[in-house]
């Protein structure tokens, strides 16, 4: 017993000298100052301070200080002072959180729809065989393709379309494929087709190639073992009986194919005739046949696994073709049934558009959006159905819930052999007024199997052409050395085989005004070189401030920097047999484009007249003369020279196409608004 109490004293004698550890403070001295024996700190109330007290702290004196326990924390934590702070701060920090999620909600959901890589920027046309020789054999390549990206850069181009370069027995390569799957030999090799479409990429660029699923060579192996009635090749082509007698074919009905005569040709081994709407080497495919389907989707598939970004599905019109094989009718019902022989006396009622087609094409289009899951990769389709009718041409955009091409190439302008205001405006409010809603239309001059521009129109349009393209809505695509105003060749015994007046536009592109014009270091070309390539090149125009290729980077560079024109309003003010004139506008500018062009001799215009509240006097933004850029013109009396187009720029809160009058001429493909406060493009307009 008296041991434990020996404990207890020896406890409580320890206990008497603790003092409150108040952790590191500022000033050592105050809270090291001597304490006398009646001091508080050596009373019995400040030891309930102490490790043991069993009573709760006094902090009613104590200030916060660095190291505090958490129980003087607490104390101080639950004070009003510091409390409010504390939860007004976390109330901001949340609304803010809130507020803006629901900004960017809402910048997302007024968003326009972003114009993809096919809309953002020119296409440009390139005819393999004649674009550059990087071989010496007289025949471009691949490579010299690769070659020259650089200069494609230069012209503002986004998408380069190379035409057929499949393995084929054609000399003019007219889409007789005898291999889907090999590059020509003439054009490279499939090493140098990838090394092309990385080089293609790394430039920022995108790829489309030519596919014509329609037929293939004769020298097919399909076509040699459907001949052998080897296995499912049976029926891998449209073949049928007929009589054939001392060398005379009697067909099974009256089609034509497009070059003339019969479509039906026989074939002596397998003793019936084929179907051809082409050429008799170029037998065409049954699409009829799910077998031949499927190859051809493996075909695609195999293209878009090479990095192709998209395709131009080439003679879709031709897929499928009437099973009955009745006569389809004469356009000249007295005409002699046995004089028949041109594809334009038929109404092809059978052989073209058939019930199915667009089921076909709408499957290339699930097989192009299959491989579009990857961000940035949207694989574009492109259709040709050449020689058709505007409204069915429109058909190849698809049904509203249902899409089939991004858009069907058109070639409307093309067609035009003569240069007029009148026609002009109609082929451009033909296209715009058929077009579905919100879809995207497109503008071609030239292709490779149309004559052109300056052969047609003369030089003195080249730049007009140009100045139309690039400021029309929509996605300008330019056939090779239509920027520098290349015309057809003038040539005689050319040593090809089919339509040639297509080969006189596909001559050799004029680099330079060295030998064979820079297209080739070999001692020949497959084709000549046009006589004026000394003057019409690139070399000379690069230097040349009032050249063609001038004017035409000028305005692709416009156009990929303008929100008028890549995404404005197009209002047509007035036309003529002489000028075009319309406006590109967009919702919340205050600017606005006047294009003025004119087609016809030396015209004067009156803008006055025609636009109510333009400025008296505009200012030149781009000019056919370059002469006049820059500088401002008189709007109550524009004096145009044949040939001359103006980009006018003036300031106005008065669009057209808000305008009661106006609106029945104005038309927009994908609408959007410009906020000068945000500085964004939004749909609210």
């Amino acid at each position: 017993m008296a041991e434990e109490n020996s404990k207890k004293d020896g406890i409580g004698m320890s206990m008497k000298g603790c003092q409150t550890n108040n952790g590191f403070v500022q000033n050592e001295d105050i809270l090291e100052k001597d304490l006398d024996p009646g001091s508080p700190a050596t009373s019995p109330q400040h030891s309930a301070l102490s490790i043991l007290g069993p009573e709760e702290p006094d902090l009613k004196d104590v200030q916060p200080y660095a190291g505090m326990p958490k129980e003087v924390l607490f104390h101080f934590s639950s004070q009003a002072r510091y409390r409010v702070p504390r939860e007004v701060l976390f109330w901001l920090t949340v609304a803010s959180v809130l507020v803006l999620t629901g900004f960017t909600i809402a910048i997302i959901a007024i968003s326009p729809k972003c114009l993809d890589w096919w809309q953002a920027g020119p296409m440009y046309q390139i005819y393999p065989r004649s674009f550059k020789d990087s071989n010496q054999d007289g025949n471009g390549d691949l490579k010299g393709i690769q070659d020259k990206l650089d200069y494609i850069t230069t012209l503002n181009i986004k998408t380069v379309w190379i035409t057929s370069f499949y393995k084929s027995p054609l000399k003019d390569f007219r889409h007789g494929v005898e291999d889907f799957r090999d590059i020509d030999p003439i054009f490279g090799t499939m090493k140098d087709f990838e090394n092309l479409v990385a080089a293609i990429h790394d430039k920022g660029l995108k790829l489309i190639i030519d596919f014509i699923p329609n037929h293939t060579s004769d020298k097919h192996d399909w076509f040699q073992k459907s001949r052998n009635r080897t296995g499912k090749y049976t029926d891998y082509y449209i073949w049928h009986d007929c009589l054939h007698e001392n060398g005379t074919t009697i067909p099974p009905n009256n089609w034509l194919s497009v070059y003339g005569n019969s479509s039906w040709h026989f074939d002596e081994e397998r003793n019936q005739c084929y179907f051809h709407q082409f050429t008799k080497e170029q037998p065409d495919l049954n699409f009829h046949n799910p077998d031949v389907q499927k190859e051809i989707e493996e075909i695609i598939q195999f293209w878009l696994a090479k990095g192709v970004d998209g395709f131009s599905f080439e003679a879709v019109k031709f897929l499928l073709e009437a099973k009955h094989l009745r006569d389809e009718a004469q356009v000249n019902k007295t005409q002699i049934p046995d004089t028949v022989t041109h594809y334009s006396e038929l109404y092809h009622d059978f052989t073209t558009t058939q019930e199915g087609m667009h089921d076909i094409v709408r499957s290339f289009r699930q097989m192009m959006d299959q491989h579009s899951r990857e961000p940035g990769r949207y694989r574009f389709m492109g259709t040709e159905a050449y020689g058709d009718s505007i409204d069915r041409t429109m058909m190849y955009y698809g049904l509203p819930f249902i899409q089939e091409a991004d858009f069907p190439f058109n070639d409307f302008l093309t067609r035009l052999d003569t240069p007029s205001g009148n026609s002009v405006f109609e082929v451009i409010t033909s296209w715009m007024e058929r077009m579905p809603e919100g879809k995207w239309p497109n503008w071609m001059l030239g292709g490779s199997d149309s004559a052109r521009l300056t052969s047609r129109f003369g030089k003195e349009y080249i730049n007009i052409m140009n100045m139309l393209l690039f400021t029309l809505p929509g996605t300008p695509i330019t056939y090779y050395g239509e920027e520098i105003g290349m015309g057809n060749i003038v040539a005689t015994n050319l040593n090809e085989s089919y339509n040639v007046d297509t080969l006189l536009s596909k001559s050799p592109m004029q680099w330079d005004n060295s030998s064979n014009a820079g297209f080739s270091e070999g001692s020949h070309t497959w084709l000549p070189t046009s006589s004026d390539y000394h003057t019409v090149n690139v070399d000379v125009q690069k230097t040349q401030s009032t050249s063609a290729l001038k004017l035409y980077q000028e305005l692709s560079l416009l156009r990929a920097d303008e929100l008028l024109l890549s995404r404005g309003w197009f209002c047509y003010v007035r036309t003529d047999g002489h000028s075009v004139v319309y406006t590109r506008e967009v919702d919340g500018m205050d600017r606005v484009f006047l294009v003025v062009l004119n087609f016809g001799d030396s015209s004067r215009l009156n803008l006055n007249e025609m636009i109510s509240n333009i400025p008296s006097r505009v200012r030149i933004r781009l000019s056919t003369n370059s002469a006049n850029k820059g500088s401002e013109v008189d709007t109550r009396a524009i004096t145009l020279d044949k040939g001359e187009g103006l980009l006018l720029e003036y300031n106005t809160k008065d669009l057209l196409h808000h305008q009661t009058d106006s609106r029945g001429r104005c038309f927009v493909s994908s609408r959007a608004c410009y906020s000068s406060v945000l500085n964004i493009l939004h749909s609210l307009c």
